[in-house]
């Protein structure tokens, strides 16, 4: 049973501004139900002033993800948007008088969620969906977001980024990943060993090859274990087809999954440029 602060409970019990709002100009939704959280900010900004005159959310999760987004928008409202995004996650923690450190992660979902609605509202492109590898499939956790958790609240151990971002909590298959990032992060090398050693170009059968080899490894053993599979159909330069069968070729998380683990682990462990195409 989670150690909670009476406002965490009253936060949870009777959340502030739950909802949508209709005319609302900057939307943020991050996080996933697959995942088993997610959050939806609706924030209203006077253009002249860009003052956030109304903030709403809904929200799925636990008691510490409702209770955070409850916080957060009490605490944006009557903000510019430039003084609502110095907010962070301990700012959220804080006004909740705490949160179990287990718990962390709902407060950055509650930051990275204002980061999202801001980038809205600019129409631009949030930074979390530039290319990034992702490390936690269990939970579709980017290798850019651990880092940028780590620094920004100096963790220092592979259990904190655990609590922070939840990578690492399902089967555990990442948590070497994890660690090297975070040594990589704690004890970064110099700028001339990064830079010294350039990617050797690949044949285009060279490339054939590490693709079927990395799909056979390691995305379709995923796959396989929630009823599905997939298989490779056609290279074609930085095009990779592919087809999912079995009970991932009718699931409705199906382009999810081709974006996150298909094309993304092909980018990171193939090339960055690489575009997945599904058969149909």
């Amino acid at each position: 049973m989670w150690n909670y602060t009476k406002s965490v409970i009253d936060h949870f019990t009777n959340p502030r501004n739950v909802g949508e709002i209709e005319n609302a100009n900057a939307v943020g939704e991050v996080g996933s139900l697959a995942c088993g959280d997610a959050l939806k900010l609706f924030l209203k900004i006077d253009p002249q002033s860009r003052v956030i005159v109304e903030a709403k959310f809904k929200t799925f999760g636990c008691a510490s993800a409702i209770a955070s987004a409850s916080a957060l928008t009490e605490l944006v409202r009557g903000k510019t948007l430039e003084e609502a995004l110095k907010i962070t996650n301990d700012d959220i923690a804080r006004y909740l008088g705490g949160l179990p450190e287990q718990k962390m992660h709902c407060s950055v979902m509650g930051r990275e969620a204002l980061e999202s609605a801001a980038a809205n509202y600019r129409g631009e492109k949030m930074q979390h969906e530039e290319e990034s590898p992702v490390i936690c499939k269990c939970f579709w956790v980017t290798e850019k977001k651990i880092r940028q958790v780590i620094q920004e609240n100096k963790l220092t151990t592979v259990d904190q980024i655990t609590n922070y971002t939840k990578a690492g909590g399902g089967c555990g298959g990442c948590l070497p990943d994890i660690k090297r990032i975070l040594d990589d992060v704690l004890n970064p090398k110099p700028d001339i060993e990064k830079t010294s050693s350039k990617p050797k170009k690949m044949t285009m059968l060279q490339k054939i090859n590490l693709i079927k080899k990395t799909i056979d490894e390691e995305i379709a053993p995923a796959l396989r274990a929630d009823g599905g599979n997939i298989e490779l159909i056609d290279v074609d330069g930085t095009n990779v087809t592919v087809r999912l069968i079995g009970a991932c070729s009718h699931c409705p998380g199906a382009k999810s999954t081709l974006q996150h683990l298909v094309q993304d682990t092909l980018r990171s462990k193939v090339a960055p440029d690489i575009v997945i195409i599904e058969e149909e």
